[in-house]
């Protein structure tokens, strides 16, 4: 537990996923991004009088999807409502959410700090549309109204994090869920995953809550925990100094490693939330429930338990291979082609993420497919080829684009395993290094690795390793 000074944070947040529908909520505006300014708008999400909002039916599908995922109760009748409040980016002067009958409520998701689990409650996940985003440039502000009425589901935890780690982790585990659905690409630089976080601090024992102060659309887990860390601090300066802490919202600066105040928070009252005359309750049947229940693919908790039990990664890699959906599909595939998940494990992990980091490519666009590693491994499993020479072979796969066997063919890659090429190779090492065998009859037995290297020079490396330690190890011994 985080704790500074006989004081303990209450942390609880709300993270605003745009969901990956081609149109907005409620028109058919395009959600691309990378759209020109006020490209994608239309009446309806500019607000223009008389324009009426038609509900997408994907946004509802993925909104249950996600509930299933995290453990919610879908609820059969949901509600849209109004909730009343003015802002450049709100044409309307009001948003489209809902309120008192959310489609999703009581869930759960399990987050993993210092190998210690803990079970975040989420209380709520509701839809609503996304707002404009306001540029600001000293004495003057640009709009633009492409993100205004893309879907959001907003997931509201409990406040049942204590510290800026679980918070990040948090996030993380969220935005792991909602990608493996496909729900969300989960890109938090274009904005399409945001978090707010919900903090307060307290006496040590004591059971009421402080008075929380929201930090505002944090769109980096680093960000999430340094802001958070930075609040905990202020919040605890400000009691000590024998001032009240006062509900607001207040955004992070990454420069200056603070937050600082945007406006005073408001409470539900304010808003003036009432059901929207223009939307008809959404009613979901159970036969609909379940047809997206079957939809579910396996969560990445689930699958790096699987990866262990029955594959025998370690926590390790079996966390860092579930990270990312393409990483794991991608790991299944050389795993079952190669008949040898530790070694497609280790493999991933080390030689293909090190070039994917370097060069800066996706795994989903890395130039060795799946089973072209595979194929490499059974080469190594076969003994045609030794682990050294693999990642030679490995590098030209990834510069040229050919296949294993094409490559050790053209360049005369293949594991040397003739025995009597060998054993003729060692005589003459011997013959020539008289003082080195003495040494090793003499007892000095390290010299052995001497005759190991000579060998493997001699051969180029090419020579199986196996062969070479057995055939030396009956000479050095037997002679």
């Amino acid at each position: 537990m985080f704790t500074n000074r006989g004081y303990e944070a209450v942390i609880g947040i709300e993270v605003h996923v745009q969901l990956k529908t081609n149109s907005k909520i409620f028109c058919s505006d395009a959600t691309n991004f990378d759209a020109a300014d006020n490209e994608n708008t239309s009446p309806v999400s500019l607000g223009m009088p008389g324009a009426l909002p038609l509900l997408n039916k994907k946004a509802i599908r993925y909104a249950i999807k996600t509930g299933l995922a995290l453990g919610c109760q879908i609820r059969k009748l949901s509600v849209f409502s109004r909730k009343n409040y003015f802002y450049p980016d709100l044409p309307k002067g009001y948003q489209i959410s809902q309120y008192d009958k959310p489609i999703c409520e009581n869930g759960e998701v399990t987050i993993l700090v210092n190998k210690v689990s803990k079970k975040i409650s989420i209380t709520r996940a509701h839809l609503e549309e996304d707002a404009g985003k306001s540029t600001h440039f000293g004495e003057y502000t640009l709009l633009n109204y492409n993100r205004a009425g893309i879907p959001l589901l907003e997931i509201v935890s409990g406040p049942d994090m204590s510290t800026p780690q679980e918070a990040a982790e948090y996030g993380r585990s969220i935005r792991q869920i909602v990608r493996y659905l496909d729900v969300c690409d989960g890109t938090l630089e274009e904005g399409s995953l945001r978090c707010d976080c919900n903090v307060s601090v307290r006496k040590i024992g004591e059971v009421k809550l402080g008075t929380k102060v929201e930090l505002k659309n944090l769109n980096s887990f680093r960000f999430i925990e340094k802001a958070v860390e930075y609040e905990i601090d202020r919040q605890i300066d400000e009691i000590e100094n024998g001032k009240n802490i006062i509900q607001e919202t207040r955004l992070y600066d990454a420069d200056k490693n603070r937050t600082f105040s945007m406006r005073v928070k408001e409470d539900a009252q304010d808003y003036r939330y009432f059901p929207d005359p223009d939307l008809l309750p959404i009613v979901i049947d159970e036969k609909e429930i379940e047809e997206i229940r079957k939809s579910l693919p396996e969560l990445p908790a689930k699958k790096a338990q699987r990866f262990q039990t029955e594959m025998g990664l370690s926590e390790y890699d079996a966390t860092l291979l579930t990270a990312e959906k393409d990483t794991a599909d991608y790991f299944e595939i050389v795993s079952e082609k190669s008949k040898n998940a530790k070694l497609s494990a280790n493999w991933i992990t080390s030689e293909l993420m090190r070039e994917l980091n370097s060069n800066n490519v996706s795994i989903g666009h890395s130039p060795i497919k799946p089973f072209e590693l595979a194929e490499l491994l059974k080469l190594i499993d076969s003994g045609l080829i030794s682990g050294k020479i693999a990642k030679t072979v490995f590098l030209k796969m990834w510069s040229s684009g050919k296949n294993a066997e094409t490559i050790i063919k053209d360049s005369g890659l293949a594991q040397v395993t003739d025995t009597t090429l060998i054993e003729k190779i060692i005589d003459e090492i011997l013959a020539v290094h008289v003082s080195q065998l003495a040494e090793y009859r003499s007892g000095k037995t390290k010299v052995f690795g001497f005759f190991v290297g000579a060998a493997m020079k001699a051969t180029k490396g090419q020579a199986s390793p196996d062969l070479v330690n057995q055939i030396l190890k009956s000479k050095l011994d037997n002679t």
